[in-house]
């Protein structure tokens, strides 16, 4: 029987390399492309959504057009992020295995021009780049593109969206007039459209489905919360999830790093992927996340076009992107290759207009969820729980040897109070947990107040959370996790009862529950630290992102926070973010790895890979 890519004109070499990475039918977006670009002779502009096989649908006609037998650049293939680079570089040397002198090359920001330098004079046919990195190899006079004959231009709008209009046109300009010039985006606004114009002469355009539109295979769900309990509600949704395989999109990088840290803090699985990490620490987490040994993944916009991971089953924005066509893209990640998926928005009231167009963008209505109760969250975990046990594989002939230990130590127990006792182990730990949860969901009848002090917009809170002033800071080696530590083992309270702690040089602040302010400043009379008295106050500034609460001034008056903190300093919501709502909820899932700190932190380089300005 004649193979499905063999129809569409691929040779059996290229054929039988695909079929071995398991790949048995083209998607639609390969069905409807390859046949016309092999021709070679149209420039071509492709319209279809992440996740249905777009790089074989340029990849493989590229390998059956350039002749392997001459080693020079014959196509550039450019893409907005190292991640999406570097995939693309992968998946072509995968088609091309059996292929003899076939060279592909990754060029990107993050990992040693020298030994992309090297590559490129042993000689490529093929150069996948970010353009940052593409540009400090051209002005180095490092490669020749004369005998290129096709350039891709992969995520064109994403690639306009972070600013690589000057470059890629940059770049263009040093490649030949007649080349033929393929176009693939999942969106198309009228930036791209111009590219088309300037760059293309009377393009093949193929369309899959209605243009910017998302997958039709994806869920679209939306929860309406208050911005102090967005991280409460992130840990109820994952907590309702036990199996959640998922990506969560924050808005920057602190928030990133601020949200992954929490997360991991109170036991999940979870890590953060941003563009200050270094590419040997993004290239860690994305292992770990591809390999499925870390179930949350915590990202920025920048990795919504290189996480190409199969069996995603949930995108949550924790922050919905600025750029609204920007949503299309981190939907993707989920259902991809026919798959369904969820795409999870947590917004508060001021946000629902954004959702509404959304829907019109991507063409399907959003689904207003209620977070589910404590009650649902124990309940949905403890049949996970039995699910897993009943289905679990037993290795007969390793367990054999202590079944009679074990049968011992159950012989006064019935079989029900072994089944009670062994779902309780966990079970237990969510109910105390999840007992007097409140509901996070926004009721219409509830009342707004005006906050007098910056205009901002807050929901009436009956608790509430006082922010204090500590002189202790970074200089005396704290990190946040010690300066907790410190505060509750000093002020002789829990954990669960602290907030967002934002810490500085030499002081920092720590949000404390009203009810228990009292008591951390009686316990905190005499404490010091290094020879020096440790002072708590309340912050000459109330905090935005909690209830007002009982607002008391300590004896030295420090005056303003936002004097204290640099005018500089973003002053949003953010500030909330990181609130835990409650102790190690860990999902089902927790992470013993004893990673430190200094694996997540990073290197300063630009998104993209685009690191021109970094030049001498």
């Amino acid at each position: 029987m004649t193979n499905p890519f063999s129809k569409l004109g691929i040779s059996d070499d290229v054929v039988n390399a695909v079929k071995a990475l398991g790949f048995e039918n083209p998607t639609p977006i390969q069905e409807q492309a390859i046949p016309v670009l092999l021709e070679g002779s149209n420039d071509f502009v492709g319209l279809a959504q992440t996740g249905t096989g777009k790089t074989a649908a340029f990849g493989l006609p590229l390998l059956e057009l350039i002749n392997f037998k001459v080693n020079k650049p014959q196509a550039l293939i450019l893409c907005p992020t190292r991640e999406l680079c570097l995939q693309i570089a992968n998946d072509i040397r995968n088609f091309s295995k059996n292929l003899a002198n076939a060279h592909v090359v990754a060029v990107y920001g993050g990992a040693s021009i020298v030994q992309q330098l090297r590559e490129i004079r042993n000689g490529v046919q093929i150069v996948v780049a970010t353009p940052g990195r593409m540009l400090d190899i051209i002005d180095r006079k490092a490669i020749d593109f004369s005998n290129v004959n096709y350039v891709v231009l992969d995520e064109a709008d994403e690639m306009l969206n972070m600013g690589f209009q000057e470059d890629i046109n940059s770049i263009l300009s040093t490649t030949p007039d007649d080349k033929k010039t393929w176009l693939f985006s999942a969106t198309m606004p009228p930036e791209v459209r111009r590219i088309a114009k300037n760059y293309m002469e009377n393009p093949t355009e193929l369309t899959m489905g209605t243009k910017n539109t998302g997958n039709a295979n994806i869920e679209h769900e939306y929860y309406v919360v208050r911005a102090r309990d967005k991280y409460a509600a992130l840990k109820r949704i994952v907590d309702y999830n036990p199996d959640i395989f998922g990506v969560v999109f924050c808005k920057t990088k602190m928030d990133t790093q601020d949200v992954a840290e929490h997360l991991i803090k109170d036991g999940y699985n979870a890590d953060a992927l941003h563009g200050d990490l270094s590419q040997q620490q993004r290239d860690k987490v994305m292992k770990r996340f591809r390999e499925r040994s870390m179930q949350l993944l915590i990202a920025t916009d920048v990795a919504a076009r290189g996480i190409d991971v199969n069996d995603v089953t949930h995108v949550i924005n924790f922050a919905l992107p600025d750029e609204i066509e920007s949503y299309t893209h981190r939907s993707g990640r989920t259902a991809r290759a026919g798959k369904t998926g969820t795409s999870i928005c947590i917004i508060n009231s001021k946000e629902i207009g954004k959702i509404r167009q959304i829907e019109k963008i991507i063409g399907k209505k959003f689904t207003k969820a209620e977070l589910p109760t404590g009650f649902d969250v124990c309940e949905k975990q403890l049949f996970g729980l039995i699910h897993r046990v009943h289905n679990v594989e037993v290795n007969e002939e390793q367990i054999d040897k202590y079944m009679s230990r074990i049968n011992d130590e159950f012989a006064d127990l019935t079989k029900e109070e072994v089944i009670k006792k062994f779902a309780s182990l966990e079970f237990n730990r969510f109910l105390e947990y999840y007992q007097n949860a409140p509901d996070l969901n926004i009721r219409e009848d509830e009342k707004f107040e005006r906050n007098s002090r910056n205009g901002s917009r807050t929901f009436e809170n009956n608790g509430g959370y006082t922010r204090l002033f500590i002189n202790v800071g970074s200089v005396d080696d704290f990190t946040r996790g010690d300066l907790l530590g410190f505060v509750c083992n000093n002020g002789k309270i829990s954990g669960k009862t602290i907030g967002k702690i934002d810490l500085k040089g030499v002081f920092s602040f720590v949000e404390v529950e009203n009810s228990q302010v009292d008591t951390l400043f009686t316990n905190f009379k005499d404490v010091s630290y290094n020879g020096r008295e440790v002072r708590i106050e309340v912050s000459g500034e109330p905090s935005t992102s909690r209830g007002s609460g009982d607002r008391r001034r300590g004896s030295g008056g420090f005056g303003s926070e936002r004097r204290r903190e640099g005018s500089g300093e973003r002053r949003t919501d953010r500030r909330s973010s990181g609130r835990r709502e409650g102790g190690n909820s860990g999902g089902g899932f927790r992470d013993f790895s004893g990673r430190k700190r200094e694996e997540r932190s990073g290197g300063g380089r630009r998104e993209g890979g685009n690191d021109r300005k970094r030049r001498s």
